[in-house]
């Protein structure tokens, strides 16, 4: 089957490469795809995207009358595609539902670490020949209250980690996990999550109603210079709230591997460029946050399991079995 593969990388071309294994011919094109660039996926009847893709009505249409059939994601999320365009175009939509989740939830893990012992600055200290330790002091894991927001297989694997720290686990969900449970996870409501909680873990998905999740509300319940960490979807915070609460002390420590408006930015080298969004640039002259650009998926394993997923899910659309991870869209609303 031939393939329109958008927004790659190198690391893209090796994995799906490899995973491929001269199966489908797969060409692959640097830019994301957006109404400007659709034009490139005439003749393909597949697409395969990234998260940053903009897959809008005007570009599904677009790339719907040139003869595509079936959007293949890379990626576990697919807020960024208008459902109901694709329905209505008769699109078929597949994605990546799980992949190594030890990388998502060490990641998180390891810039609680971070933050805590201030490993950044304490890092650039070094460098230059600075080795006090005035303005590092961090504080023992051990006995700390975590919740976790959304406990699916990320969550609890970060609650696992964080157990072995000798933490103590609340959890929010909406489903209980099994597992979780079984480490001594206490399940309360949100507001009690916030409140007792030394550092807070956010693990859900994006759907309208964690849509801004964290805002003022959600902050002005958490306990005094708590810790904040956000590994899952940029949009479950509101980072004008987050940076007044920065200011306020009231949030003491902020993690980001995701940003809201990240599309513009995440992905790319901007290092010759000026930054043009003034809330980002805002966050990074805060000291006490540390920010990452969508790399806590980045391993070795997760983006091998990412390609064979995602040729696996061409192959069955290709050869008309049923795919395990095809999105249905006939439940989607009008």
């Amino acid at each position: 089957m031939k393939v329109a593969v958008f927004s790659t990388k190198s690391y893209d071309r090796t994995f799906l490469t490899a995973a491929n294994a001269d199966e489908h011919e797969l060409v692959f094109f640097e830019p994301r795809l957006n109404l400007e660039t659709s034009v490139l996926a005439a003749g393909f009847p597949a697409v395969c995207a990234f998260v940053n893709d903009s897959l809008d009505a005007k570009t599904l249409e677009t790339i719907a009358q040139n003869g595509v059939r079936l959007l293949a994601l890379r990626s576990a999320g697919f807020n960024h595609v208008d459902l109901a365009a694709a329905r209505d175009l008769g699109l078929t939509l597949v994605r990546v539902p799980a992949y190594s989740p030890y990388a998502v939830a060490e990641h998180a893990v390891a810039m609680i670490l971070s933050l805590n012992r201030k490993i950044h600055r304490a890092y650039n200290r070094v460098r230059e020949g600075n080795f006090a330790l005035d303005g590092l002091l961090g504080f023992d894991l051990y006995g700390k209250t975590v919740g976790i927001v959304g406990t699916g297989k990320i969550g609890a694997l970060t609650a696992k980690i964080l157990h072995g720290f000798g933490c103590r686990l609340l959890g929010y969900d909406v489903s209980p996990n099994p597992d979780c449970l079984a480490l001594g996870m206490e399940y309360v409501a949100l507001a009690q999550l916030f409140a007792n909680s030394d550092i807070v873990s956010l693990h859900c998905p994006l759907i309208p109603e964690t849509y801004h999740l964290i805002g003022a509300e959600a902050i002005g319940q958490m306990k005094p210079g708590m810790m904040l960490i956000n590994t899952s979807r940029g949009q479950l915070i509101d980072t004008k709230a987050v940076t007044k609460g920065l200011k306020s002390g009231r949030i003491g420590y902020l993690g980001l591997d995701v940003y809201e408006q990240e599309t513009d930015l995440f992905f790319e080298d901007l290092s010759n460029q000026v930054i043009q969004d003034d809330v980002f640039q805002r966050l990074l002259t805060f000291p006490n946050v540390l920010i990452t650009g969508h790399q806590a998926f980045f391993t070795e394993e997760a983006l091998q399991n990412i390609a064979e997923t995602t040729i696996g899910n061409i192959t069955d659309f290709e050869q008309g079995r049923t795919c395990p991870n095809q999105i249905d869209l006939r439940e989607v609303k009008k």
